[in-house]
C-alpha cells in the first residue's frame, strides 16, 4: 500500500501536543492510531449500538444507530483526509469519539437532559463525549478515561456553552482566543454532517414519514434522482434512493475536497500552528452550502417535526426528565457506583448516569422505576 505524505500543516505525531499523562511510544502503529483502538474497544463505543439519530432503537432494526452513523462519519472523513494529505487516524478518531457521550434517545435526550441540568451548568453532548475519554471511561490503570492526545480530544469539541470555557484548561484556549481547530477537526465537522443528512433522508423514506415526491422538491436531491432515473428508468425505488443518495454523498465529499483544497492554497499555511491563527478552511462551495441548508430546513419540517417523531420525542423527553427527578430526588435510588459519585460530583453523577444508558436500558430503567407489574 502506497504511504501518502502528509501536508506540513497537518497534524502528526511529531507536532502533536502529546496526552495528559505521559505514555511511553506506541510500537507499530502511530500516537493517533493508539487513540483510534482505544474509543473502539471502550464501553462507551460499544453502546452506541444501541443508542438511536431519529428513530428509537426499537422502531425498527435496519434504522441508522449512533454507532452506525459514527462508522459512516468516519468512512467519508478519511477518504476526504485522504485527497487533501490530512491525518487520516485522527478524522477517524475524532469521527468515533464525537458522539460518545449523547443521551438515549437523540436530540429529544439531549434536549431534556439540558433542561433538568439548566441549574447544574447544563449539558451538552460533546462536552458529555470529552468527558467520557477524559474521565469516565474505567479501562487502564495509569489514567481514568482513555487519556487520548490533545488534537482528538480538541476536535470532539464542536461548540462549548460560554460558561463551560473556563473549565477546559488548554483546550479552551481556542474559544477564548477565537482559534481555529486543526485542519483533521474542521473536515470531521462537515463530514458529520454529511453523513447524518443523507442517512436521515435514506431513514426517512424507509419510514415512511417522507416520500420520493416531497424530496422531488428539493434541489440536491431532485438533480441526483432524475440522473439515476434517466440512465435507470426500470429501476426499483429501493436502488433508486441509494443510488440518488450515493450520488448526492459522493457531490458533497468532491466539493468538500475541492473547495477545500482551493481555501487552503489561497491561505498557504506553512505549519499547524498557522491553521490555527486562519479562518476555517474545510468547507463546501456556496452553491453547496445552500443546497445543504435547503435539505437540513426540508429534514427538521418534514421528518424531525413529522407528529409520530414528535410523539416519540415526547416520550423520551418524559423518560428522561422522570428519571431525573426521581435520582434527584432520592440519590439512593441510583445504582451504588454511581450514589458514590454522586458524593464526588454531586448532579453531574445523575447526568452521567442517564446520558450513558442505551434507548432500551433507559426504557427498562423507567419500567423499573414506575411501574408495579415486574419487568
Amino acid at each position: 500500500m502506497t504511504l501518502i505524505e502528509l501536508a506540513h500543516y497537518a497534524v502528526s505525531d511529531r507536532n502533536s501536543r502529546g496526552r495528559r499523562i505521559h505514555e511511553s511510544s506506541p510500537s507499530g502503529r502511530s500516537e493517533f492510531q493508539r487513540d483510534r483502538d482505544r474509543i473502539i474497544h471502550s464501553k462507551a463505543f460499544r453502546r452506541l449500538e444501541y443508542k438511536t439519530q431519529v428513530f428509537v432503537n426499537h422502531e425498527g432494526d435496519l434504522f441508522r444507530t449512533r454507532l452506525t452513523h459514527s462508522l459512516e462519519v468516519a468512512q467519508i472523513g478519511r477518504s476526504i483526509a485522504r485527497n487533501l494529505a490530512l491525518n487520516e487516524d485522527l478524522v477517524e478518531a475524532i469521527s468515533l469519539a464525537h458522539d460518545l457521550g449523547h443521551t438515549p434517545f437523540g436530540h429529544a435526550g439531549q434536549d431534556a437532559l439540558n433542561e433538568c441540568m439548566r441549574e447544574y451548568g447544563g449539558f451538552e453532548h460533546n462536552l458529555q463525549s470529552l468527558r467520557v475519554v477524559d474521565v469516565l471511561e474505567e479501562r487502564y490503570a495509569q489514567f481514568d478515561g482513555l487519556n487520548l492526545c490533545f488534537e482528538t480530544r480538541e476536535g470532539i469539541l464542536k461548540k462549548v456553552p460560554k460558561s463551560r470555557i473556563p473549565t477546559l484548561g488548554e483546550l479552551g484556549e481556542r474559544f477564548t482566543n477565537n482559534y481555529s481547530p486543526s485542519l483533521e477537526a474542521q473536515l470531521a465537522n462537515l463530514t458529520d454532517e454529511i453523513a447524518y443528512n443523507n442517512h436521515d433522508v435514506d431513514d426517512g423514506l424507509r419510514s415512511g414519514f417522507i416520500s420520493l415526491k416531497q424530496l422531488a422538491e428539493v434541489d440536491i436531491f431532485a438533480g441526483h434522482m432524475y440522473t439515476v432515473q434517466k440512465c435507470y428508468p426500470d429501476l426499483s425505488e429501493r436502488r433508486l434512493i441509494h443510488e440518488t443518495i450515493r450520488g448526492m454523498i459522493n457531490t458533497l465529499a468532491s466539493d468538500l475536497t475541492a473547495q477545500s483544497k482551493a481555501n487552503i492554497e489561497q491561505a498557504k499555511p506553512e505549519s499547524l500552528d498557522q491553521v490555527r491563527g486562519l479562518p476555517v478552511l474545510i468547507g463546501f462551495s456556496d452553491t453547496i452550502r445552500r443546497q445543504q441548508r435547503d435539505l437540513k430546513r426540508f429534514l427538521y419540517q418534514n421528518l424531525y417535526r413529522h407528529y409520530q417523531v414528535m410523539r416519540m420525542s415526547n416520550k423520551a423527553r418524559h423518560t428522561i426528565e422522570r428519571l431525573f427527578t426521581a435520582f434527584s430526588a432520592d440519590p439512593a435510588l441510583l445504582p451504588e457506583k454511581y450514589q458514590q459519585k454522586f458524593n464526588q460530583y454531586g448532579h453531574q453523577a445523575i447526568a452521567d448516569y442517564i446520558a450513558g444508558m442505551t434507548d432500551r436500558y433507559a426504557i427498562r430503567e423507567y419500567q423499573r422505576m414506575f411501574s408495579i407489574t415486574e419487568h
